[in-house]
C-alpha cells in the first residue's frame, strides 16, 4: 500500500478547493462593498446619523455647524457650555422649522406664495453676489472706476432758497418785482406790492438733493447757477410764475480718491453685482424654455 502525502498528492486534486475558497472570498467582499455602497450612497435612506450633522429629518440633515450657530444665537453659548435642556429646546426648534419647510414644499409655496418667491428671489439674488462681495478689488480698479465717475463724488452741496410764485401778475409787475428782489427789497414787502408770496417749498439750509426733490427739476436746475443774493428770471409754470431769490448757495467740492475710496468702493461693487446678476439672468433664460403670449409679446 502506499501512502497518500502531501508531496504526492496531484496538483489537480487540490487547485479545485483552493479556487472555491478565493471565489468565494471575493464574492463575499465584493457584496459587502457594494452593500456599503448601496446603503451610504446619496438619496438612499440611512439610519445613521453622519459626523457633520446633529439630526436628520427625512433624510435632509441638520448640520452640527447650523445648530452650534443657533445656540449661540438663542442662548449665547456654545456646544461645551449650553446645557442639555438648550440643547434640546434649540434642536426641537430647528427640526420644527424643517418639518414646516418641507411641508410648504410639498405644498409648492415657493411657487405660489407671494411671500415666499420674493424670498427666494432676493436669496437667489444674494447668492449671485456672494462671490463679488468677497472679492476684494485691486487699488488699480478702484482708481480705474474713480476716474471714469469722477463727476459722481463730491461733497454735497447746500443751499437756502426762496421761492416765490405769483399766479396773477403780468409780465410787467413780473419783471418789476425780480428788479425790486435784486435791488434788496425784503420779501415781505415784495409780497404786498407785487403779489409773490413764498410758496413754502424750501425751509432754511437744505441740501441740494432736497432742493431738487421740493422745487422739481426745473426750479432747481434754474437755481443751480444762482450766487448768493441773486434773483432767476421769471421762470412760468403751469402754477404760476416763480422767482427764486437766493441767500447761499453752497457748491459741491470735488472729492479725491482717498476721500472718496469707501464710496468708490461700495459703488465698484454694486456694479460688479449688477452685471454678474445681470449674466446669470441671461443664462437662466438662455437654458429655459419661456412661451409669452402672443398678445403679451
Amino acid at each position: 500500500m502506499i501512502a497518500v502525502t502531501p508531496r504526492n498528492l496531484h496538483l489537480s486534486e487540490v487547485r479545485p478547493v483552493r479556487s472555491l475558497s478565493l471565489l468565494a472570498l471575493g464574492a463575499v467582499t465584493g457584496l459587502a462593498i457594494a452593500g456599503f455602497g448601496l446603503f451610504t450612497a446619496k438619496g438612499t435612506s440611512t439610519r445613521i446619523v453622519p459626523p457633520d450633522c446633529v439630526a436628520l429629518v427625512n433624510q435632509r440633515p441638520i448640520l452640527k455647524i447650523d445648530f452650534v450657530t443657533q445656540l449661540r444665537s438663542v442662548y449665547g453659548v456654545g456646544l461645551d457650555d449650553s446645557t442639555a435642556e438648550q440643547r434640546q429646546k434649540v434642536l426641537s426648534d430647528m427640526i420644527r422649522e424643517e418639518l414646516f419647510v418641507q411641508r410648504g414644499l410639498e405644498l409648492d409655496f415657493p411657487s405660489s406664495d407671494p411671500d415666499t418667491r420674493t424670498a427666494l428671489v432676493a436669496a437667489v439674488e444674494q447668492q449671485v453676489g456672494a462671490d463679488v462681495a468677497a472679492e476684494q478689488p485691486s487699488e488699480a480698479d478702484l482708481s480705474a472706476f474713480y476716474e471714469a465717475h469722477k463727476a459722481k463724488y463730491s461733497s454735497d452741496g447746500t443751499m437756502v432758497v426762496h421761492d416765490l410764485v405769483s399766479t396773477k401778475t403780468d409780465a410787467a409787475t413780473t419783471l418789476a418785482a425780480a428788479e425790486a428782489v435784486r435791488g434788496g427789497t425784503p420779501l415781505e414787502e415784495i409780497a404786498a406790492r407785487y403779489g409773490f408770496k413764498d410758496s413754502g417749498k424750501t425751509n432754511g439750509e437744505e441740501f441740494y438733493f432736497a432742493v431738487q426733490a421740493h422745487l422739481g427739476e426745473a426750479l432747481y436746475n434754474a437755481a443751480i447757477p444762482l450766487g448768493d443774493g441773486q434773483v432767476s428770471d421769471p421762470i412760468p409754470t403751469p402754477d404760476g410764475v416763480h422767482l427764486l431769490a437766493m441767500t447761499r448757495n453752497v457748491r459741491p467740492v470735488a472729492l479725491g480718491f482717498d476721500k472718496a475710496r469707501e464710496r468708490v468702493a461700495n459703488d465698484y461693487r454694486r456694479e460688479a453685482e449688477a452685471k454678474v446678476e445681470r449674466q446669470d439672468e441671461i443664462y437662466l433664460h438662455d437654458k429655459a424654455d419661456i412661451l409669452v403670449a402672443p398678445e403679451y409679446r
